[in-house]
C-alpha cells in the first residue's frame, strides 16, 4: 500500500468516546466487502468483538459525525444509511482480519492498525508541546 492510501486511512480514524475508531462502511470498503457483509460476520462471532472492540453509536454520535463530514445520499428516501453505524477500534479491526481471513484483509487491518499508532503518536506529542 503507497502513501496515499496510507493517508487516507488516517482520514477515516475518528475520536468517539474518547476512543480512536473506524467507521464500518470505512472498514468495508478498505477490506473490500459490502458493510452488511461485514456486520453480519461480526454478529456471526459476537463473542470475539466485545464493546471495547466494537459499539454501536447512539443517534446523537452519528448526527454529530454526519455534521462534520459524512453525507448521506437519502433522496426520495433512497440510498444512505437505515442503521446507526458501528465503528472498531484499532483491537476491533484487529479481529476482523482473524474473522474475515482473506489476504486482502490481513494486508489491510495491519495498515490500519499502523495508522492508529500514527494517530496516538501525533496526539501524544502535540500533548506534550501543549505542556510546554
Amino acid at each position: 500500500m503507497n502513501q496515499l492510501v496510507e493517508d487516507k486511512i488516517e482520514n477515516m480514524i475518528y475520536e468517539i468516546r474518547g476512543q480512536q475508531v473506524m467507521l464500518d462502511s470505512d472498514v468495508s470498503k478498505l477490506f473490500g466487502y459490502e458493510t452488511k457483509y461485514l456486520n453480519r460476520q461480526v454478529s456471526r462471532n459476537i463473542n470475539r468483538f466485545p464493546k471495547n472492540y466494537c459499539f454501536q453509536l447512539t443517534k446523537e454520535e452519528y448526527k454529530n459525525l454526519r455534521c462534520q463530514n459524512i453525507t448521506s445520499n437519502l433522496k426520495n428516501n433512497c440510498g444512505g444509511r437505515r442503521y446507526l453505524p458501528y465503528v472498531f477500534t484499532e483491537e476491533g479491526v484487529a479481529m476482523l482480519s482473524v474473522v474475515l481471513r482473506t489476504p486482502i484483509a490481513e494486508e489491510v487491518s495491519i495498515r490500519i492498525m499502523e495508522a492508529f499508532v500514527t494517530m496516538r503518536k501525533y496526539i501524544s506529542n502535540n500533548l506534550i508541546e501543549q505542556q510546554y
